[in-house]
């Protein structure tokens, strides 16, 4: 549940599932669904019924000042049990459609752990039934489980924060858009960068960049 004191998530989530048998679970959470150009990244934190409550301070990325998250990062990776970044890129987001590139993400994130978690907890539309490289894996679908759950907030700022850094050095890459500001995501100052140089390498083709916009296909290399 969610301390009614502080808002703050908890595990109790993970020590139920870990109550009934399992070892390990692994929070999952994505950032970067909606956002027009660059990855879409999952992060995943590996909690046990040893891993003390989440460090202070940990909630939803999207409720924690970038500052804030990215203090948190160093006492997140000293707390968890283990943890991982997977990602999959703006063309496999074009290609095989966000449900199947976050299902991409989340199994790479999942093979860059130590070990795979006996439980996956999650609550968004992530596909790993067909990761045959996962076998046999429980998944635990938590209504609102980046906003209640520890391990998924958790995981939630440390994919917001490594996809924020990569924006920021694609800011370099591909200048004009402001990535650094934006981090891909719709901004005045993005669509700016759209009328001026058109669609850059790192841009996902398959999202509307705006309602009434004709999008230009040439590209700019930066």
């Amino acid at each position: 549940m969610i301390s009614k004191a502080d808002n703050t998530p908890t595990l109790d989530v993970e020590h139920e599932l870990l109550s009934t048998g399992a070892i390990t679970v692994g929070g999952l959470d994505e950032v970067g669904r909606g956002a027009w150009a660059g990855p879409v990244m999952m992060g995943v934190v590996v909690v046990t019924l040893q891993t003390p409550q989440p460090p202070k301070g940990v909630r939803d990325s999207k409720l924690v000042a970038p500052a804030k998250r990215i203090s948190l990062v160093p006492a997140i990776e000293q707390w968890a049990a283990d943890f991982a970044l997977g990602s999959a890129t703006p063309a496999e987001c074009d290609e095989f459609g966000m449900t199947k590139a976050l299902g991409l993400a989340a199994v790479r994130a999942l093979l860059g752990l130590k070990e795979l978690p006996d439980v996956v907890l999650l609550d968004g539309p992530v596909n790993l039934v067909a990761a045959s490289e996962l076998g046999h894996l429980v998944v635990r679908n938590e209504v609102k489980a980046d906003l209640r759950c520890g391990s998924v907030a958790a995981a939630s700022i440390l994919a917001k924060v490594a996809r924020d850094h990569l924006m920021e050095e694609m800011d370099e890459v591909y200048p004009g858009y402001d990535f650094s500001g934006n981090k891909g995501y719709h901004s005045a100052s993005h669509v700016e960068g759209l009328d001026r140089f058109g669609l850059s390498d790192i841009h996902r083709l398959s999202w509307s960049f705006a309602e009434g916009r004709e999008r230009r296909n040439e590209p700019h290399s930066g």
